[in-house]
């Protein structure tokens, strides 16, 4: 059994190295395809694509794992719809669509779009 698992990490962590090594060369080639040609700036080596992956990993995402906010907010909605009349309910999907554009009902029939 021990021995099952240790394969299944061995195996985790040749997976992780090879997807890794191919964002890093894929950093690399796009940048040295698109950038040194359009702003002048130097070509790079796979070591810095690899670290410019984890500069925009720190600078967007953080080092949380995902969701974070967004599952704490899903499980407060679920709450909340879970405790609303079906009157509410109906109530808050118009209201939806209201603000999301898809409400054809409230839009006056000869509006001209201006761009």
């Amino acid at each position: 059994m021990r021995k099952r698992w240790f394969l299944y990490g061995l195996k985790f962590m040749l997976i992780a190295a090879v997807v890794v090594a191919a964002l890093g060369f894929v950093v690399m080639a796009l940048w040295n395809a698109l950038l040194p040609e359009l702003f002048g700036w130097h070509a790079i080596g796979f070591w810095q694509a690899l670290g410019l992956l984890v500069l925009s990993k720190i600078l967007l995402s953080g080092w949380r794992g995902g969701g974070g906010y967004r599952r704490h907010w899903r499980a407060r909605m679920t709450e909340r719809w879970a405790q609303m009349t079906d009157e509410e309910r109906e109530q808050f999907r118009a209201g939806m669509r209201r603000g999301c554009g898809s409400d054809k009902s409230s839009a006056t029939p000869n509006a001209e779009v201006k761009v």
